[in-house]
């Protein structure tokens, strides 16, 4: 143990394993999707961060964990950005920093019981002011909350409804500072075990209080994903491979046909013979097609990637340009100093230009739907804000093709079904190359995910709903009190080391004592 702790005192030594520990909860998202590995992948790092010998080094923790996770959690940007993925990954590492001097700061030595419950409450909610700094689309958005690893599990997407998956992402840290607690200070087991029963039973009580969206009917809504076109003329030719498989839908009675983000590389405008065959498409079928069209506006200078309507006149005139886009894929945050990231990697080399506000568009069959591009669906206020808006179906166009062996066709799909179970509304998560996947209005699969290796039509029975979740008429309140717990921590640390120090009294002097003589000494 000592040699171990000798090992650990070398800075570059501990800073390897802050960053190898902060990685581990990639294992919780998908592809892995060990889902219940993140209630304990946290107790590495914050053990790390307990130990740490200062405050200092405790914020360096906190540093290279978050640099490890930010990492991990989006290792496969590395073939597209190269080295800047590693500066990126540096720099929203360093939000972690307060988080591991939190950590100290509650956990360090032999805390009391008192503080560890304290632990318990200021830890996650640290967690969720970091996660709220990084959801900002300047700073690359929310991919890769730690909440969103608990897609599939049924409790959890309960819990998301009232929530959303902020509330998730505490409950997950509370879980992972409890077995801390409890493997590494026995004096405190008791508040450990405390708030494991606690999150045991708002779990419960979500499950029976929540109300569940109220399934009101079924609409038909076909997905076409033509899979993996390169090469020369490959817009044209995917258009070709879309138009074919479309095709393939007439006298299957559906309602909408949605293809993936970017499946039309042409403005409509300026090729009216593109529009008129996918308007003929619209007649054949019998409903609209929802495209994506990635090209330079005739009408405003700029690419724009827009979600465009056409029914079986044309063009309806309902159209959503993209609001969010992904940094240096589609933008260069501050082109005149980050503009070197072009020469390493495949950045953007001309930002496109944004929408100004999100669209419910009418498709007929009595459905309207809210659009979605690409990684807005990262975004829980985009959904939240469609659904308030009156959209029955969150539809999300993508395009995932820059990434196709890698982890992030199954992460991006997964977070289909965290918003479905936020809005009480169901999530149609169409792509040109897979994963496509659609959910239920209470986060569930329905239908089959059409994989990377997909070049294919699918027709879903998707359940429509009605009411309101807490999510969407209360937003995201556990991020408005985990800011108000900081607050008060901040406030009361501010008031005690404002606290006038009471000056020790001066030590009284011992009283004189006088020397009597004995009356031997003063006889004779």
């Amino acid at each position: 143990m000592q040699r171990f702790d000798r090992w650990l005192g070398s800075p570059w030594r501990r800073s390897v394993l802050a960053a190898l520990a902060g990685a581990l909860p990639m294992f919780a998202f998908p592809t892995p999707s060990l889902w219940w590995f993140a209630y304990v992948a946290l107790v590495p790092w914050i053990l790390l961060a307990r130990c740490a010998p200062t405050g200092r080094r405790a914020v360096c923790d906190g540093w290279f964990g978050g640099l490890g996770f930010m990492l991990a959690v989006h290792h496969w940007l590395l073939p597209s950005l190269h080295v800047f993925t590693l500066v990126l990954a540096a720099l929203l590492g360093a939000l972690w920093g307060p988080w591991g001097w939190l950590v100290r700061r509650f956990l360090a030595g032999l805390p009391s019981p008192g503080r560890c419950a304290a632990a318990l409450v200021v830890l996650p909610s640290g967690w969720l002011a970091v996660e709220l700094v990084r959801s900002w689309q300047g700073l690359g958005g929310p991919w890769g909350m730690l909440g969103a690893s608990q897609w599939q599990v049924a409790p959890a997407l309960r819990l998301a409804s009232v929530g959303g998956v902020w509330l998730l992402s505490f409950l997950v840290v509370a879980v992972n500072v409890a077995v801390a607690v409890l493997v590494a200070v026995r004096a405190a087991r008791v508040p450990a075990l405390a708030g494991l029963v606690a999150t045991a039973a708002a779990t419960s009580a979500a499950w029976v209080w929540a109300p569940r969206p109220g399934v009101d009917g079924h609409v038909r809504i076909a997905v076409v994903q033509p899979g993996l076109v390169d090469g020369t003329e490959s817009g044209q030719r995917r258009f070709d491979r879309e138009e074919q498989l479309t095709r393939s839908l007439v006298g299957q009675h559906v309602d909408l046909v949605v293809w993936g983000e970017s499946s039309v590389g042409f403005d409509l405008t300026e090729r009216p013979d593109l529009a008129r065959r996918i308007a003929a498409l619209s007649r054949e079928v019998g409903a609209d097609v929802l495209v994506n069209v990635d090209a330079r506006r005739a009408d405003r200078p700029g690419i724009f990637k827009s979600s465009v309507l056409v029914g079986p006149n044309g063009p309806t005139g309902d159209r959503y340009d993209k609001m969010r886009l992904v940094p240096f894929g589609e933008y260069i945050p501050a082109r005149s100093v980050l503009g070197w990231a072009t020469s390493v990697g495949k950045a953007a080399g001309e930002d496109r230009r944004r929408g100004s506000e999100q669209v419910v568009m009418d498709v007929g069959h009595g459905l309207r739907v809210g659009p979605l591009v690409c990684f807005e669906t990262a975004f829980p206020d985009m959904s939240r804000h469609l659904a308030r808006d009156g959209a029955g179906v969150l539809l999300a166009q993508s395009s995932t093709s820059t990434f196709q062996h890698s982890w992030a066709p199954e992460q991006h799909a997964s977070l289909g079904a965290l918003r479905a179970a936020e809005t009480g509304r169901p999530m149609v998560h169409a792509t040109l190359t897979g994963v496509s996947a659609v959910y239920g209005p209470s986060g569930q699969r329905v239908g089959p995910w059409l994989g990377t290796d997909a070049s294919t039509t699918e027709v879903y029975d998707v359940p429509t709903a009605h009411g309101v979740t807490p999510y969407v008429r209360y937003g995201d309140w556990p991020v408005h009190a985990a800011l108000l717990v900081l607050a008060a921590f901040c406030a009361t640390q501010g008031a005690r080391a404002l606290r006038p120090r009471r000056s020790a009294p001066a030590p009284s002097a011992p009283p004189v004592r006088t020397v009597r003589a004995s009356p031997a000494r003063h006889g004779h």
